[in-house]
């Protein structure tokens, strides 16, 4: 190993890192300002007038998913884990199967802006669209603080930053930034910001990829058992199944969990079901999650690589020892691999990716907001689209405030458990009222509620009394705590498992089926009108653009 745990804090040189990252926002904003300035009708600032093609969305959709966590979390996950590490890669991209087979052609015919669209469509409008904007925006807030903490958790070992004031300084010139994205370009402007990083941050796992397997032959094997010979503390089970998972009944059990939570959290996420409304027909929204398909898949693939590449070239302890623990294994790869350049090349897209996906989480957000609440709940649909676009870019501006301060009272936590729990509400109160809404006639207002609310409750509750807050003991090796409060003398948890979805998603299922047949209230017609739309596109709000 020729890369010393000590001189993991200070790594490579802090001014290219930031050097790159102000080139990209440069670049980026200027595109934006270029091609997505100006006044916006609704349609444009929520959904970019629905002209991308499904490449291009497909593209947008792969930015807008492979967050800091994909590329940062899963290549540490695999250096330290190993097999079980790349569970999650795996999770992440079986999801798409449930986007593809369930979700993305029926709900882009069937709403036009927000998921609530869909929800709402053959129940009544203001509790139920009041309710998925509430599910909505807690997936959105908590997915955004994770970013939002994650840009501040990368300073140190990027920028070479201790100072707490600093960090928070980066915390801030994100959300300006971010801000700056959705008000100016709208839903067009953010998409061809995660096109852009999308195509550097694939182009970069490729290169990495090759670069580490041309180090061992071109040799798989080569390189595993390198990663093993690497990692003596674990030695053969980096490439055997249960290292994380396999100890004891609940970590079978938790995993169990976890998978529940990945593969059906993904259908039900915002910012990715506000995607397909962004492109003119329902194939195009097809061929989206096709190409999103594809790219994810390749991605996960080079993750593999360079997470075994990381135990095998940088080391295990020089990995736990640097600032940001595990989410360091790719910057410390990549500088052990072309030194101060590389890292700040790989560095810059790192602070892109949480840039972009902070960008899609606001404009979803600020949609949801201004579109379900303030015109649909508030002003009872009777809101001009100008007043709309008014209040949405005031609401990313306030989301945006909401997300900095957010990410600086999360500096320096374990942000693992907001990203759970964004998937866990996601899988629980979103997931199965879509599923109900499109495919069961009996379904009705009282279902819909019950699930929404059942399902955010319990996801939420179950995690609050979860390890994840509190009473996991402190890392033998770091010394650091995998709960977010790290005092031992507090610990209140009760659910024994770091994730709910295991419970929360089938309570879910249960309560929407619970209240539908205890209620009489039920739209046949309009269900019979839905279920073609859904199949046909034919009298829906895009009906126009599909023709």
């Amino acid at each position: 190993m020729t890369f010393a745990a000590a001189a993991a804090p200070t790594v490579g040189n802090p001014l290219i890192n930031i050097g790159i990252f102000v080139v990209f926002v440069i670049f980026t904003l200027t595109v934006v300002i270029k091609i997505a300035a100006g006044k916006k009708t609704a349609a444009e600032y929520y959904t970019g007038g629905g002209a991308f093609s499904g490449r291009q969305n497909g593209i947008a959709i792969a930015g807008d998913y492979l967050s800091a966590a994909s590329f940062l979390g899963i290549a540490g996950a695999i250096a330290l884990q190993g097999y079980d590490g790349f569970l999650y890669s795996i999770g992440f991209l079986v999801a798409w199967l449930v986007a593809l087979l369930l979700v993305a052609e029926l709900m882009r015919n069937t709403g036009r802006f927000t998921m609530a669209d869909v929800l709402s469509f053959r129940l009544r409008q203001r509790p139920v669209r009041l309710a998925a904007a509430t599910s909505s925006l807690a997936v959105s807030f908590f997915y955004l603080l994770a970013q939002m903490a994650g840009a501040g958790g990368l300073v140190s070992l990027l920028l070479g930053v201790t100072s707490q004031w600093a960090q928070y300084l980066v915390i801030a010139v994100v959300g300006v930034v971010m801000i700056g994205y959705v008000m100016i370009g709208g839903m067009k402007g953010t998409t061809w910001v995660q096109i852009i990083k999308a195509v550097l941050l694939i182009t970069a796992a490729l290169i990495m990829s090759v670069w580490v397997l041309a180090k061992f032959g071109l040799s798989i094997n080569t390189l595993f058992q390198a990663a093993i010979d690497n990692s003596p503390k674990v030695g053969e089970k980096l490439i055997d199944p249960g290292l994380k998972y396999g100890k004891s009944d609940i970590s079978k059990l938790d995993f169990i969990s976890l998978s529940m939570a990945l593969v059906l959290g993904t259908a039900g996420l915002p910012h990715v079901l506000i995607r397909f409304y962004t492109v003119p027909t329902s194939k195009q929204a097809r061929k989206s999650v096709e190409w999103a398909i594809w790219l994810i898949g390749a991605f996960y693939l080079f993750t593999l690589i360079i997470g075994y590449g990381a135990a095998a070239l940088v080391g295990p302890d020089a990995i736990k020892a640097a600032a940001g623990g595990a989410n360091s294994a790719a910057p410390l790869l990549a500088f052990e691999l072309g030194g101060s350049v590389f890292l700040g090349v790989v560095s810059g897209i790192a602070f892109a990716t949480i840039l972009a996906v902070v960008a899609g989480l606001t404009i979803t957000t600020s949609a949801t907001f201004a579109h379900d609440i303030y015109n649909q709940v508030i002003k009872r649909g009777e809101a001009t689209p100008e007043q709309e676009v008014k209040v949405a870019r005031y609401a990313a501006l306030g989301g945006g405030v909401i997300a900095v301060v957010g990410g600086i009272l999360a500096y320096g936590q374990n942000i693992a458990f907001l990203v759970a729990l964004a998937f866990a509400v996601a899988a629980s109160a979103n997931l199965p009222t879509i599923l109900y809404s499109l495919f069961w006639k009996r379904f009705n207002t009282r279902g819909a509620l019950w699930s929404i609310y059942g399902g955010l409750i319990s996801s939420l509750g179950l995690i609050i009394f979860s390890p994840v807050v509190s009473g996991k003991p402190a890392d033998p090796i770091t010394g650091l705590s995998p709960s977010m409060i790290t005092n031992p003398a507090i610990d209140f948890h009760m659910f024994p498992l770091d994730n709910p979805g295991i419970i929360s998603i089938p309570l879910a299922f249960f309560l929407g089926w619970l209240g539908s047949v205890t209620s009489k209230e039920y739209n046949a017609a309009k269900y019979a009108e839905m279920e073609v739309r859904s199949l046909t596109g034919a009298g829906s709000a895009n009906q126009s653009l599909d023709h």
